[in-house]
């Protein structure tokens, strides 16, 4: 399995900044609308660096849980809380959107928060359908999903391969030591810095302007990516019927394509439980 708190970690010690912060709370108040989340109560299943727990709380929210598998993206939530005080709204722990107990341990809230995270578990559809479960009756589900791409082909955002392909390289590059993963970052990093010069674009510029991604880090989101594993992805269709079937309503879909996360806003019918 990935090491994402280590990744996270070095995160929040280099790159963690007052604009990322508000890019991340822009990208929540725009996808979700601010009524969602003002004065409503959040959690953010798979926390990571606890940059959109820390979103949540500027936009807002009564009530904030951050959880997450990973003791290093724990540890980088909680130093992020203890930066801001430690709020008493706001409550950093340890648990599995797999274990049932830890579930149950929860209790619902307004908005169920997983960007990016419930492919990573190794259980991809147990993992949607808890996260919803966590969704009290006209709460919201924000769910971000790789999507399904069979094709190998180069993609829009320039990515190259198949899914099944990057299933592959992750599991591989995951079971590498680190300073071998580093060693392929940097690889990376170098071709597509001369991609960015070879296609007259400023490299400086490039690097600069992925923060505008909900506030994230270049660096940080290759690692990410090149080791991302467990991995599962799904088209956007496939999410849309299996959360409509647990007893939610399809408010907004983001369809990329390509081998990126859609992104899925779903509320729960009132009559739900």
């Amino acid at each position: 399995m990935f090491a994402f708190g280590r990744n996270w970690r070095s995160f929040l010690k280099h790159y963690l900044t007052d604009e990322r912060i508000e890019e991340a709370a822009r990208s929540l108040r725009e996808f979700c609308g601010p009524e969602a989340i003002n004065q409503k109560s959040f959690i953010d299943v798979g926390c990571g660096s606890g940059l959109f727990s820390l979103a949540a709380m500027h936009l807002g929210a009564s009530r904030i849980v951050s959880i997450d598998v990973d003791a290093d993206s724990v540890a980088c939530c909680e130093s992020l809380r203890q930066t801001t005080g430690a709020p008493s709204n706001w409550q950093v722990r340890r648990g599995s959107i797999l274990d049932a107990g830890d579930i149950a341990a929860l209790g619902s809230f307004d908005m169920v928060y997983a960007w990016g995270v419930l492919h990573h578990t190794g259980n991809m559809w147990q993992a949607v359908t808890n996260a919803a479960s966590l969704a009290c009756p006209g709460g919201y589900l924000y769910i971000a999903i790789y999507n399904k791409e069979e094709r190998f082909r180069i993609h829009r955002d320039g990515r190259i391969g198949s899914s099944r392909f990057w299933k592959f390289e992750k599991r591989i590059y995951s079971s590498l030591p680190w300073v071998v993963q580093n060693l392929i970052d940097y690889v990376l990093m170098s071709l597509l810095i001369a991609i960015y010069c070879v296609s007259l674009r400023n490299p400086v510029t490039e690097i600069r302007k992925h923060k505008t991604l909900r506030g994230m880090s270049w660096r940080t989101d290759i690692k990410d990516w090149l080791g991302g594993y467990p991995y599962e992805y799904a088209t956007a269709q496939e999410v849309m019927d299996f959360v409509s079937n647990l007893g939610f309503d399809i408010i907004k879909v983001d369809e990329k394509g390509g081998l990126v996360n859609n992104e899925f806003l779903f509320r729960k019918c009132s009559d739900q439980r």
